[in-house]
């Protein structure tokens, strides 16, 4: 492993962003505090420029080109938060960028990532992943003999994120542990290794979407895996493989690293916006969602989250609420088979559901000649408690049926 401390200097980069940036506020947050029983502040990289931290680390290697460099032009590969970290920073350096993004990116991704270049950059949307985008823009780069700025992997990228460390230490010198999301691991790595330098007693946890584990399994194998398959909705911390340069410092600096299940980071999106009216993208939610796993670790500590990111497109909110009844157990699906009797619909909706229950879907899958057949029932329920007694009065009044939460092949081809 290189001696990566000497290749980071996170005060000059601080100075070099100081003009670009915002210092993003460090907040306590009240309700957090009490539940957990600790100091609970917020690092709040949602209200930067772009929205999130990915313009320090953006900026900080663009604006340490060469003049040739600058004159020629960079290109990026991103879905979302570096394409627009990278747009910004070419306006602000008056240098011409090429994003290429994945065909299916939503066009408010686009939109703003056009707005940040005002006129500087170019998009080019191609294939159906960020595999394929990067593919795409890394020959793009080689044929115009241009520059890449890599969303995470670059130590001029990891010194950038590093800076929203000495921020937090500049606020709160005092900060016991901070939890920090993951994705290729610029973030943790940069922050990380800055505040260990300046405090070796700080605790730093690393978190993980549970659907893109790859910092975790680059720990169990000892170097970076490329993972096979990832579920993409933290799509601000899923990738399928941790960097070269930031997996070491990683290994390092964290104490530790805990995965998220998706509809957990859903229900903590949703309590953030109705506690505090705070808009977190899923990435941004990790670091709070985290909390109930490191309860009996943080009590009477002070703790800090970083807050990664505010990118979250209005049209995900109702998968996000969909994702979190799933996950808290209020949200289930079923095929109900109805009996070939007069009535059965009706016993259904009058003595099968509760009092609170409430049916959000009903599709028949196939009438029959007599009366009804299976249908697609999704219900939602005001207690995860008040599942046992619905599935009781089910079988109590004979009603065939199979539960599509517990089959997941099911229940991606149904819902």
């Amino acid at each position: 492993m290189s001696n990566y401390k000497s290749e980071l200097n996170y005060i000059s980069a601080l100075a070099r962003l100081k003009k670009v940036i915002k210092k993003t506020p460090l907040q306590h947050n009240q309700w957090l505090s009490e539940k957990y029983d600790c100091e609970v502040y917020l690092k709040r990289e949602d209200l930067q420029v772009v929205r999130s931290y990915k313009l320090r680390g953006a900026y900080n290697m663009i604006s340490q080109l060469s003049t040739e460099q600058l004159l020629k032009g960079v290109v990026c590969a991103s879905a979302g938060n570096h394409a627009q970290g990278v747009a910004f920073s070419c306006r602000k350096l008056n240098t011409r960028g090429v994003i290429f993004m994945p065909e299916i990116t939503p066009k408010q991704k686009i939109n703003q990532t056009k707005m940040f270049g005002d006129g500087m950059i170019d998009i080019i949307l191609v294939g159906d992943t960020f595999d394929d985008c990067l593919r795409e823009a890394l020959a793009y780069t080689t044929a115009n003999e241009l520059t890449f700025i890599p969303p995470f992997d670059n130590y001029k990228i990891i010194e950038g994120q590093g800076t929203v460390g000495v921020e937090i230490l500049t606020d709160l010198p005092e900060t016991e542990v901070v939890i920090v999301p993951l994705g290729g691991g610029g973030l943790a790595a940069g922050a990380g290794s800055y505040m260990k330098q300046a405090n070796p007693a700080i605790e730093i946890f690393g978190v993980e979407p549970e659907g893109a584990p790859s910092m975790k399994k680059a720990f169990e194998a000892d170097g970076p895996v490329t993972l096979d398959h990832i579920n993409r909705f933290v799509d601000g911390a899923s990738v399928r493989r941790a960097g070269e340069l930031t997996y070491p410092i990683c290994k390092e600096v964290l104490s530790d690293i805990t995965l998220i299940p998706e509809g957990k980071v859903c229900a903590t999106i949703l309590r953030l916006y109705n506690q505090d009216a705070i808009v977190a993208e899923p990435a941004g939610a990790l670091s709070i969602a985290a909390l109930d796993y490191y309860a009996y670790r943080i009590k009477g500590k002070k703790v800090v989250c970083v807050v990664s990111g505010g990118n979250n497109d209005i049209e995900r909110m109702q998968e996000i609420k969909e994702l979190s009844l799933l996950y808290e157990g209020l949200k289930h699906y079923f095929v109900v088979n109805f009996p070939q009797r007069p009535g059965a619909l009706k016993t259904f909706v009058n003595r099968v559901l509760g009092p609170d229950d409430d049916i959000t879907r009903f599709e028949f899958i196939k009438k029959t000649n007599r009366e009804f057949g299976p249908a697609f029932v999704g219900i939602e329920l005001k207690s995860p408690e008040d599942y046992a007694a619905l599935i009781q009065r089910m079988e109590a009044h004979n009603f065939d049926y199979k539960e599509i939460n517990k089959d997941q092949t099911l229940f991606e081809y149904l819902v």
